[in-house]
């Protein structure tokens, strides 16, 4: 490079950079997919909270929820008050069964979950695998 030219040679180590970054770009990988809370196992007159009922994004018959059958679930929550040194929480359960024919599922959880978790997002993790 020619001296003085101190632009053009900040220009071209930032191309440099931009290609480096470009070539050692990474994928993110998730362990879960995300389901959402519709509500107890009920009949028409009453309600059984010990288990849910989840709707797992992407699922949408009766055969695609064998898949998932045994695999882990995770409602995460913000609580005021830290407990370990966070303020999130987690209640852990675990897919039952197909409820119905749209793909929807039974779980039971560790503790039963709180009626403000109606509406709300659960993880649905990868393991246990079966295969």
């Amino acid at each position: 490079m020619v001296k003085g030219r101190q632009g053009e040679r900040v220009r071209l180590y930032r191309l440099s950079i931009k290609r480096k970054r470009k070539e050692t770009s990474r994928q993110v990988c998730l362990l879960y997919v995300r389901g959402s809370i519709l509500g107890y196992k009920r009949s028409k007159s009453n309600q059984y909270p010990n288990t849910s009922l989840i709707q797992v994004e992407g699922v949408n018959s009766k055969e695609e929820v064998s898949w998932y059958s045994g695999k882990r679930m995770a409602y995460i929550y913000k609580a005021k008050v830290k407990k370990n040194g966070t303020h999130y929480r987690c209640i852990w359960g675990k897919v039952i069964r197909p409820h119905g024919n749209s793909g929807i599922v039974r779980a039971k959880f560790k503790s039963n979950l709180p009626p403000k978790s109606m509406g709300a997002r659960v993880r649905v993790f990868m393991y246990p695998s079966n295969i």
